[in-house]
C-alpha cells in the first residue's frame, strides 16, 4: 500500500535547508505533496511579501524530483482539509511547529523534522540586502 506524505512551507529564496526537508519528507512515503504558502498567507504569517511570487515558488518546488504534486496553501487553519483532500497518510512539519498539529493524529501520522542548522530564508535575505 502506498503512503502519501504532505508538507507545507513558503519555500522563498530556495536553499539547501528547503531541499533537505523536502527530501526527508519524501523518504517517509511513496508520494510527496507540497503545499506552498500563498503570497497573502505569507504576508499574514511573516509580515512581509515573499521575494519570489507564489507562481515562481510553485514552479521551483514542483520541479524537484522528490515532489509529486504542488498546490497553493491558502490558510494555516485548513491543514485538515488539505490532508483529507490529498489522502495523505503522513503530515511532515518543521520542529519549530512541534506539538501544534498533534490534533491531526486522528487522520494521519504527524512527524516534526529538525530544521537545517544555521540557515533560514530571513537570514539569507538580510545577508543579501546587507542588513544585520
Amino acid at each position: 500500500m502506498s503512503r502519501t506524505v504532505i508538507t507545507f512551507g513558503t519555500f522563498d529564496v530556495f536553499h539547501v535547508g528547503h531541499l533537505r526537508v523536502i527530501e526527508r519528507a519524501a523518504a517517509l512515503g511513496d508520494r510527496l505533496v507540497v503545499g506552498v504558502s500563498a503570497d497573502a498567507l505569507n504576508l499574514r504569517k511573516k509580515g512581509r511579501e515573499p521575494v519570489f511570487s507564489e507562481a515562481e515558488r510553485l514552479a521551483i518546488v514542483g520541479a524537484l524530483r522528490a515532489v509529486d504534486e504542488v498546490f497553493v496553501e491558502e490558510s494555516l487553519e485548513q491543514k485538515r482539509d488539505y490532508i483529507l483532500q490529498h489522502a495523505a497518510d503522513v503530515l511532515v512539519m518543521g520542529d519549530d511547529w512541534a506539538g501544534k498539529f498533534d490534533e491531526l493524529e486522528d487522520i494521519c501520522e504527524v512527524v516534526y523534522l529538525s530544521r537545517t542548522p544555521a540557515i533560514s530564508t530571513t537570514a539569507l535575505i538580510e545577508k543579501i540586502s546587507g542588513a544585520s
